[in-house]
């Protein structure tokens, strides 16, 4: 090859070589190289392979020598890059012993005091049995997206639902968010990792002549106004153990959803609604009307048999002494035999509230209108959860098109 032939391919070979990544890389090489200084500056960093194939990035931090390793340089220097630029930008930077379960601890402890008591011990549920055991123990500066996916594959082979797959990602996700915002990791892997597909769960509802079968087997029961409320105006379970009195007027049929009945940390107790749209007023249908003056009624008799047992909490629906119904009890020992009494298939006491939604779209009232008396936070989630519904509307809207033209004269 002559001379000329082959000073294009040396070249070209410079470039290639000078381009490759060496053995012991820093944030800026390239740009050094590029300026002729080969020294990496003070506080940069620097990543190299260890002798055990691994590869360790380090970095001085405020004085002290942070260090991180990994199986690939990839993720070596996102580690380096990121904890770099936490540090001059003045964020806190995790400690090198800080692992996912120390993270998630703190965490959980933080949000215990504005999350509902239920919420936060499901959370702390999910936590301990699945999140823990099986990232727990890894620092939280190298989680990568692969952990979470392994978690989620695991969760479902041991036979835990999509649900709760979801659930326990979305209790991670959750202390990864606190973290990046205090710049205790670069990224939420936990958002780079697709959850599963959310259950489709079957929704039962009953149809009209059902629900007449059902107010039948429920007159002269105590809490056939109960049964009446949940089947009409679709209120929460929790909502109904948690009406008072006070929020009741029957002179006008209405009623404002002001509380839920839940269980804290020391018992039953009075809680605020699920969200800030379950708190509502709620016009009432002249059968609910009727079956709360009869509550009222038979509540006032058990109060003179009660006596100085009677424990005035205001509650409109009580057991014999004025204490509130617990949720379990109401479906063990009142619910599931009402259904049998009258006939009807098994079906949650949710399905009252989704067969109360259902009738109302089915007569044509307005979607907001449902959305509005549901408690929901917005009327997109009425539509979505009562999709079911919408051929039935837009056979209705075609046939009010039809009597409206059919009134019009003939087009030419």
């Amino acid at each position: 090859m002559s001379r000329q032939t082959a000073e294009p391919w040396r070249s070209i070979l410079t470039t290639a070589v000078s381009t490759l990544p060496c053995r012991h890389f820093g944030i800026d090489e390239r740009a050094r190289r590029a300026e002729g200084v080969s020294k990496r500056g003070n506080g940069e960093g620097s990543v190299y392979k260890r002798k055990d194939g691994r590869w360790e990035a380090a970095l001085t931090v405020r004085g002290e020598r942070r260090r991180f390793c990994a199986k690939r340089r990839e993720q070596a220097y996102r580690w380096l890059t990121a904890t770099s630029q936490a540090s001059q930008q003045g964020l806190p930077v995790a400690p090198a012993r800080e692992t996912v379960a120390t993270h998630l601890n703190s965490w959980l402890a933080g949000a215990r005091a504005h999350l509902r008591h239920r919420t936060w011990v499901r959370y702390e549920q999910l936590a301990r049995l699945h999140v823990l055991p099986a990232l727990g123990a890894i620092p939280l500066g190298r989680l990568e997206p692969i952990d979470v996916k392994v978690m989620q594959q695991r969760m479902l082979e041991a036979g835990a639902s999509p649900s709760s797959t979801r659930q326990a990602r979305a209790v991670l996700h959750g202390a990864l968010t606190e973290a990046v915002r205090w710049g205790l990791v670069a990224r939420n892997v936990a958002a780079l990792v697709r959850p599963p597909q959310k259950p489709a769960h079957e929704m039962r509802t009953l149809t009209q002549p059902q629900v007449e079968a059902l107010f039948r087997a429920a007159a002269g029961d105590r809490l056939e106004a109960l049964w009446v409320l949940a089947a009409t105006v679709g209120m929460r379970q929790g909502e109904l153990l948690g009406l008072r009195w006070r929020n009741v007027d029957l002179d006008r049929g209405v009623l404002s959803v002001c509380g839920s009945l839940t269980r804290g940390p020391e018992g039953l107790m009075i809680t605020d609604p699920k969200t800030a749209r379950s708190r509502r007023r709620v016009a009432l249908p002249a059968i609910a009307v009727e079956a709360l003056r009869r509550q009222r009624a038979t509540q006032a008799g058990e109060r003179l048999r009660a006596g100085a047992a009677w424990t005035d909490r205001d509650l409109v629906f009580s057991n014999e002494v004025g204490g509130p119904l617990t949720a379990d009890k109401l479906l063990r020992a009142r619910f599931r035999p009402l259904l049998r009494k009258a006939g009807l298939p098994p079906i949650r006491f949710h399905d009252l509230r989704h067969t109360a939604a259902t009738r109302l779209l089915e007569q044509g009232i307005h979607p907001k209108v449902v959305s509005e008396m549901l408690g929901h936070t917005s009327v997109a989630i009425t539509l979505d959860i009562y999709s079911h519904v919408s051929p039935d509307m837009q056979r209705q809207a075609v046939s009010a098109l039809d009597a409206l033209f059919a009134r019009q004269p003939s087009l030419p």
